[in-house]
C-alpha cells in the first residue's frame, strides 16, 4: 500500500458509530486532542501507550510529516490538520465533523489570530454554528466550556508556552449519555 493510500479513506473518517447516536446506549467514547508536535513524536509515542485504547485521535496541526506514524501508533480513526509549519502537507486545512452528538470546527487557529486572543475564531466557530472549536498554533492549553461554545486547545506535547512549560494533551469522554467531558493532562 503506498503512502496516499494509507492516508485515504477510511483512517481519516470517524468510523459511522461515531456519529450515529449511540450515545444514552452505555457506550463511552475516549478521544484523544493534541497539537504542535512538529516532528518530536517521543512524548506522542509515550503519551499513546498510556492511554489506550481509543475512539478517535485529533491533531491540531503542526505535526511537520509523520502523518502515517499518528495514524498507525493510535490504531483508531484520526481527524489531522495541517498546521502553519506543514508546509508541503496533503492534509486538509480545517475540518469540520460529528462527535456524538457535537459538531466540531478543527483548525490550527493561526489564520484566526489566535496568539493575538480567541475572539475572531469564537465569532467565526458560532458563524459555522459549531459546538466546538479545536485549535493549536499557541502552544498553550486552553478549555473554556461556554454555553453555546466550547474552546479546546490541547497545547503542545513538544514545546509548551505556558507556565510551567509542561506537555499536555486533552482527553475528551463522552458518558454513557453522550455527555462530553474534558480533562486537561500534562506529561
Amino acid at each position: 500500500m503506498d503512502m496516499r493510500s494509507f492516508l485515504a479513506f477510511p483512517w481519516r473518517l470517524m468510523r459511522p458509530a461515531l456519529e450515529s447516536g449511540e450515545e444514552g446506549q452505555g457506550r463511552q467514547m475516549r478521544i484523544l486532542i493534541i497539537s504542535d508536535t512538529h516532528r518530536r513524536d517521543e512524548n506522542f509515542l509515550k503519551l499513546i501507550e498510556r492511554v489506550k485504547p481509543l475512539d478517535m485521535l485529533v491533531h491540531c496541526g503542526d505535526l511537520e510529516e509523520n502523518e502515517a506514524l499518528f495514524l498507525e501508533k493510535a490504531g483508531c480513526p484520526a481527524q489531522i490538520i495541517a498546521g502553519n509549519n506543514d508546509f508541503f502537507s496533503s492534509l486538509p486545512r480545517e475540518l469540520e465533523f460529528n462527535i456524538g452528538k457535537y459538531r466540531v470546527w478543527l483548525t490550527h487557529g493561526h489564520n484566526y489570530y489566535v496568539s493575538m486572543g480567541d475572539s475572531i475564531l469564537k465569532e467565526e466557530a458560532r458563524n459555522r454554528g459549531v459546538d466546538i472549536v479545536m485549535f493549536g498554533h499557541t502552544h498553550r492549553p486552553v478549555v473554556e466550556i461556554g454555553k453555546t461554545l466550547t474552546a479546546l486547545n490541547p497545547g503542545s506535547l513538544s514545546f509548551p508556552r505556558q507556565e510551567g512549560r509542561r506537555p499536555s494533551y486533552i482527553l475528551m469522554e463522552l458518558d454513557k449519555n453522550g455527555e462530553a467531558h474534558y480533562h486537561l493532562n500534562f506529561l
